[in-house]
């Protein structure tokens, strides 16, 4: 098992950035697919990006891509997600997710452990 702790969340002007960061516990971090899900008021989660245990490969939804940047330091045990430039309609709970995949995949169904969320608000 896997515990996370998502931090770095806060309120921010449009075209500002934040930074992301979820620590990771338990058994080894590399051994996880990581994602980083949102969920709007009101609406479903949805996908933001997700990254390999290696890192080798890494996945954006359209909404972000260009914008955010996934990484991971398998090292320090922990996920992060810089985003930049941001909008009003990126205001959302942002939530890590890990999954025993070896493949990263974009439904929350295929992700086994998650984070507590943080508060991403952006205002215009």
């Amino acid at each position: 098992q896997v515990q996370l702790v998502d931090s770095g969340g806060g309120l921010v002007q449009a075209g500002g950035s934040l930074r992301l960061s979820c620590a990771a516990s338990g058994r080894a971090f590399s051994g996880y697919t990581m994602a980083w899900f949102r969920q709007p008021p009101g609406k479903e989660p949805q996908f933001v990006s997700g990254i390999s245990g290696s890192g080798a490969g890494i996945f954006y939804a359209d909404s972000v891509k260009g914008r955010f940047a996934v990484s991971r330091d398998n090292a320090k045990n922990t996920l992060y997600l810089q985003m930049n430039s941001l909008k009003p309609e990126d205001t959302a709970v942002y939530y890590c997710a890990a999954s025993t995949t070896t493949v990263v995949l974009r439904t929350t169904q295929s992700y086994d452990y998650w984070g507590q969320g943080t508060q991403v608000t952006v205002s215009s």
